[in-house]
């Protein structure tokens, strides 16, 4: 059994990634030390099996509006906070691995002193921070304070022994970047099928005059619920049963609230109030008739995943998703019915072929499920803990071998696919 420290500047433990990462390493035997951000209603300290969680408050932190320089002074103060309580901890009672999640990427030099005392350092990417911040202020990714967001990327990763990252799109750029690519293993966002589990919340069956759609997660711009919303009002006449449920609140809520209002779509569409406890939304989700994720595609998405579509797979849920250069490369047509992000009449035309063709809802969910079986969390779930097992066993200075995932050619059919046409 080994003494980890994890830290992430977010909520812990509902930030999914890290929850699948904290659950793992306990499975495995370790005793987890997790420094994170504390947000109004936590406890500054907090107990759960094998895991203590100790969260910092940030003075004036929302997280949303913020200007550049906002961005980096909030970013700025947690990792000096959390480097004196990594190192105070450290000092107090060594570790023998920390694993630091961004954003931002140079959090991970609140690993400073167990780094420089030979504990290994783990680094995830959860996000390429330089696309990331060019699609956040709408500047080109040769943007000077992109160009030196880039550089302090390239900086975090050398200092860490090894890197995780979420699609082979973001670990291509990283190496194009100057990464070694020895050292960066992908491990995707799947769902933890512990708690997406199908047998405890089996999905409804088509009920003549009903067909709803479901959302779930954060609420923010970039997730596109504006675009369902607007292809909902194109559809009111053509689909009167048409019902949106959205699960989970952000900095767009109240501005989707409004919309609703013009469109006059508030008999259509029902918010929750706010974050729900996770059975509700699990029950949501089977209630539905098919799972939207709306993603708005930028520079910063064509390279990342959305854990939704991943927990709508493991709940056999037909989805409808917009399209990006990391979601084709993993999945085909015949897995989601896509449609162009942004393009609310090419989804409404998506929307009007799921309901017209419960058959097609039924192709998607089976197709979905046997692409994604490389894909699913025990497997993932071995990748990453070879990682964390070879950088115990090395002491951190040896990258052990762990095998990549390919994404799926986009152009690539299975010999077992269905017909992409409607029957």
């Amino acid at each position: 059994m080994a003494r980890v420290l994890l830290i992430r500047q977010g909520h812990v433990p509902y930030d999914p990634r890290v929850k699948r990462a904290l659950d793992a390493l306990v499975s495995d035997g370790h005793e987890v030390d997790v420094i994170c951000e504390r947000t109004p209603g936590d406890l500054p300290r907090e107990e759960l099996p094998g895991i203590v969680i100790r969260r910092l408050g940030i003075p004036g932190r929302t997280g949303h509006g913020l200007s550049k320089l906002g961005h980096i002074a909030q970013y700025g103060l947690f990792m000096l906070r959390a480097l004196l309580l990594a190192s105070w901890l450290h000092l107090r009672r060594p570790y023998q691995l920390v694993e630091v999640h961004s954003l931002p990427d140079t959090l991970v030099f609140a690993a400073l002193l167990p780094r420089l005392t030979g504990t290994p350092v783990v680094l995830d990417l959860q996000e390429p921070m330089p696309e990331f911040f060019a699609s956040r202020f709408g500047v080109d990714m040769d943007h000077p304070f992109v160009r030196v967001i880039g550089w302090l990327e390239q900086m975090a990763i050398h200092f860490a022994d090894r890197v995780l990252t979420c699609t082979e799109q973001m670990r291509a750029v990283f190496i194009e970047r100057g990464a070694p690519a020895a050292k960066v293993t992908v491990i995707l966002n799947a769902a933890n099928e512990e708690v997406f589990d199908p047998s405890r919340f089996p999905p409804r069956p088509r009920q003549p005059g009903r067909f709803d759609l479901v959302c779930h997660g954060t609420i923010e711009e970039r997730y596109g619920h504006d675009t369902v919303i607007r292809a909902m009002a194109v559809l009111r006449d053509q689909i009167p049963e048409l019902r949106l449920r959205i699960f989970g609140d952000g900095s767009f809520r109240a501005r989707l609230r409004e919309l609703v209002d013009e469109l006059g779509l508030n008999d259509r569409v029902w918010f929750s109030e706010g974050f729900v406890p996770i059975e509700q939304m699990l029950a949501g989700i089977a209630d539905a008739d098919v799972g939207v994720v709306a993603m708005k595609r930028d520079v910063f998405r064509d390279l990342t995943h959305c854990n939704k579509m991943f927990d709508f797979i493991t709940m056999r849920r037909p989805q409808l998703v917009s399209r990006t250069a990391a979601v084709e490369a993993y999945f085909d047509d015949d897995c989601f019915e896509m449609f162009d992000a942004s393009d609310l009449d090419d989804l409404a035309r998506a929307i009007r072929r799921l309901h017209d063709c419960p058959q097609r809802c039924e192709q998607l969910v089976e197709h979905a499920a046997r692409v994604n079986e490389a894909y699913r969390w025990p497997i993932q779930r071995e990748s990453y803990l070879q990682v964390v097992r070879g950088l115990l066993r090395a002491g951190g200075r040896t990258p052990s071998g762990v095998a990549r995932i390919e994404p799926r050619p986009a152009a690539e059919t299975a010999p077992d696919s269905v017909s992409s046409g409607t029957p």
